[in-house]
């Protein structure tokens, strides 16, 4: 392949070959695309399954993060996947829904908290 080349303002003319990769990339670190899995829009939240030791009278925290926003209060009459609280971790919001009907007994955390995965942070009756 021939190119012409301008240096200082003198105009050359080169050959110019192109030769192959004398390193190439093992063929164990060449990568496909993972594929992507997208929930359904618009699918409601999934309430957790209750959990056979406690009959499903309180809910857990699904992951560990920042409780954000606290939208249940004691007394107050909750169905299956009502938002009772909004944890934050790294940078997302996670909802934890209601696992069950019935009424919130307590809310086992503030907004602020630390919250880990498992502990409980909210009782129902």
């Amino acid at each position: 392949m021939k190119l012409k080349v301008t240096v200082d303002g003198k105009t050359y003319e080169v050959d110019v070959e192109v030769a192959e990769d004398p390193h190439p990339a093992p063929a164990a670190y060449m990568t496909q695309p993972a594929p992507v899995r997208v929930p359904a829009a618009g699918a409601p939240p999934v309430p957790p399954a209750p959990s056979p030791e406690d009959g499903g009278k309180v809910c857990r925290s699904p992951i560990s993060g920042i409780v954000v926003k606290i939208s249940a209060q004691p007394g107050q009459q909750i169905q299956p996947g009502d938002i009772l609280i909004v944890l934050e971790a790294m940078k997302m919001e996670t909802n934890i829904t209601a696992p069950v009907a019935g009424k919130v007994a307590a809310i086992k955390v503030n907004v602020g908290d630390n919250v880990q995965s498992g502990q409980v942070v909210v009782e129902c009756e």
